[in-house]
């Protein structure tokens, strides 16, 4: 590991337009996980072999203490909406930048003319789909513009003499903060599955996956494979859910059916507190889920 830690440390990795990621330190690797869970037997009593056994073993069946053995302490920026869902992951040691004590960062997340996202109509906290070019190109003209109003507006109350602590409430939240951000291997793992998924908002799945991807997957390999295993990539069922699967089942032993099963099937399998209902989240994961099985077809557009 000391090569991998000693390479990554303070290498800014970018994000957005000028944030970053930067590894400021590391507390253990793969082996502190397995030494933590072996602690009756000590270090260098197992294969290599054998650790990756042990590692898949407590991350697939949720022993978690091992993995808070070790931590990482990260440097970053961040523009300050994206940190504010950022710090609602609230196992770490946080301490930002303040524009109390000093002049706040001159940057701020500028949003390409593509990159311009509509409301989703399903879902009221996040997005799908690109607004035209056309319009893009004139909301990133009014964005700098605002950005450079906004700057402006700053810099001349400071220079009135007013205090740093009241100047900074004009700031927009797409001005960039600074924090360091230490935590350990569990609640990072946590983190990085909730803000990596693809329901995740943008900014903050780029963050989360530059830190997984140049980070932790090379300081911690074995637990990494090990999440992306049985954590990022896996599918949980639920007792409703299996229910569902178990009379999808039955109705194909009765008619001869093989899966995919068709969208009427899945209807006439749906749990009984579904029945009826215009919208139901529960049911749509349900049905997401069997589709990305091979167990549904999709339905049609």
């Amino acid at each position: 590991m000391t090569e991998s830690l000693e390479s990554l440390r303070w290498h800014k990795f970018p994000v957005l337009n000028d944030g970053f990621v930067c590894l400021v330190d590391a507390m253990g690797n793969d082996g502190s996980v397995v030494q933590a869970a072996r602690v009756s037997y000590g270090e260098g009593t197992k294969k290599v072999s054998d650790d990756r056994t042990l590692i898949r073993y407590l991350l697939r069946h949720r022993h978690t203490t091992p993995f808070e053995m070790a931590e990482l302490k990260f440097l970053v920026r961040v523009p300050m909406d994206c940190w504010r869902q950022w710090v609602r992951h609230r196992m770490a040691s946080i301490n930002e930048y303040s524009t109390r004590y000093s002049v706040a960062i001159d940057s701020a997340q500028d949003t390409t003319a593509d990159a311009w996202r509509s409301q989703s109509a399903s879902n009221r906290q996040g997005s799908e789909g690109v607004l035209p070019p056309a319009l893009g190109v004139e909301l990133s003209a009014t964005e700098q513009a605002f950005h450079e109003a906004a700057r402006k507006l700053y810099d001349e109350r400071l220079a009135a003499g007013v205090a740093r602590e009241q100047a900074r409430k004009d700031l927009p939240l797409s001005t960039y903060t600074e924090a360091y951000w230490k935590i350990d291997l569990h609640n990072l793992l946590h983190f990085l599955a909730l803000r990596m998924d693809a329901h995740a908002q943008y900014e903050i799945r780029e963050y989360a996956t530059t830190i997984g991807e140049k980070i932790v997957k090379p300081l911690f390999p074995m637990v990494w494979e090990a999440f992306i295993d049985y954590r990022f990539h896996a599918e949980t069922l639920s007792q409703i859910e299996q229910g569902v699967i178990r009379r999808l089942m039955e109705q194909a032993g009765r008619q001869s059916l093989v899966p995919p099963f068709a969208q009427n099937e899945f209807l006439h399998a749906q749990d009984p507190s579904w029945v009826g209902l215009d919208r139901c989240r529960e049911r749509d994961e349900c049905r997401d889920k069997l589709i990305a099985l091979g167990m549904l077809v999709a339905a049609l557009e």
